[in-house]
């Protein structure tokens, strides 16, 4: 069975405020060492797995010139431009009917374009698991991370360790982002997993179960589907996904659909959530600073600095994140990192908008 991928790269990375911007999301920008971008990373490593032709990318209509030069060769009709946000669900069902009119029936791996992976041949083993697993019956398969410490930023899946099949776990539930104490909790059962966001399935799987429990979604997207190729495609896109309701998958069918199963991933993951992850996935020197650019530290410790061709001298400073941009400055202590998105608040009430 041919085995295809969805991209999914329609954020706007507010957390990388102001690297980030609603012209150049995160999932656009080099933040790695090797200066690929994250989408770019992402594509390349599950080419040894998917034909260039048969990875697609859900994105929003503004950033398609983007991926288009970010990735060359993959065929333009695969850059799926959503109208508007309208949340994973439908993004993943726009994904599947347009795979469909190329495949009766195939393997899909729907994946964030913002994620790191570290080992990429562990990643791949535990993928080609992943498919073998969605192939046999009506399986929905997903990948879950290993967790080294009661993260409350991530929602969490229990599985049950006595079902399994091959390398694989039967879910038991999806649960939201928890209170540390109950990530704690969660961490001594040895019974759940982070919830990381990838999942692989067969076409006619997913689309059975958007039939089943997301019926006008399903609707809605059958409609769409009747117009690919037509004159009126776009205003059929346009008018049907506007009506959709918002829906994560996780809502709409993990967390009510049966034959779910996951696998554990222990290759390196990040999913680069923040300023924070810099210091995490490149090099830092010896006094654990995290700096890109033009940088002269004295007497400081522990900080994210990034800049470009201006010089930036930190003196005497330690846990800080600062950002330089050619019309903005972050200035950030690292334990309010989560408040970035309150400056974009703040500007979008002044109408700065020029700055978001």
């Amino acid at each position: 069975m041919n085995i295809t991928a969805l991209i999914m790269a329609g954020g706007r990375g507010e957390r990388f405020w102001p690297k980030s911007r609603k012209s150049l999301p995160k999932q656009f920008l080099s933040l790695t060492d090797d200066g690929k971008t994250m989408i770019q990373l992402t594509v390349e490593r599950i080419l040894p797995l998917v034909k260039l032709e048969d990875i697609y990318i859900a994105t929003n209509k503004d950033y398609k010139q983007l991926a288009l030069e970010q990735l060359p060769g993959i065929p333009e009709e695969n850059i799926l431009c959503e109208p508007v946000g309208r949340n994973t669900a439908p993004c993943i069902g726009l994904g599947a009917i347009h795979i469909a009119k190329k495949y009766d029936d195939a393997i899909m791996l729907v994946l964030p374009s913002d994620h790191l992976i570290k080992f990429h041949k562990m990643y791949l083993t535990t993928l080609k698991e992943a498919c073998r697993i969605a192939e046999q019956d009506s399986n929905l398969v997903t990948i879950g991370i290993t967790p080294d410490y009661p993260e409350t930023g991530y929602g969490y899946i229990k599985f049950d360790p006595h079902e399994t099949e091959g390398m694989a776990y039967k879910v038991d539930r999806f649960v939201e982002k928890p209170t540390l104490d109950v990530a704690k909790e969660y961490l001594a059962t040895e019974e759940y997993l982070w919830n990381s966001g990838q999942f692989i399935w067969k076409l006619s799987t997913i689309l059975k179960n958007f039939a089943q429990y997301m019926p006008d979604t399903y609707k809605r997207l059958q409609r769409i589907q009747a117009a690919i190729g037509t004159p009126e495609q776009d205003l059929v896109l346009d008018q049907e996904f506007h009506a959709m309701g918002s829906q994560s998958i996780d809502y709409g069918i993990m967390e009510k659909a049966e034959n779910i199963y996951i696998l554990p991933g222990t290759f390196g993951w990040d999913d680069v959530g923040s300023w924070l992850a810099v210091e995490r996935i490149n090099k830092t020197n010896e006094f654990g600073n995290a700096v890109k650019g033009n940088i002269i530290t004295v007497n400081t410790k522990n900080c994210v600095i990034q800049g470009g061709e201006k010089l930036i001298a930190a003196v005497g400073l330690e846990d800080l994140i600062v950002v330089d941009t050619e019309d903005a400055t972050l200035i950030c202590a690292k334990n309010s990192a989560g408040d970035i998105k309150k400056v974009l608040e703040n500007l979008k009430i002044c109408n700065r908008d020029e700055y978001i």
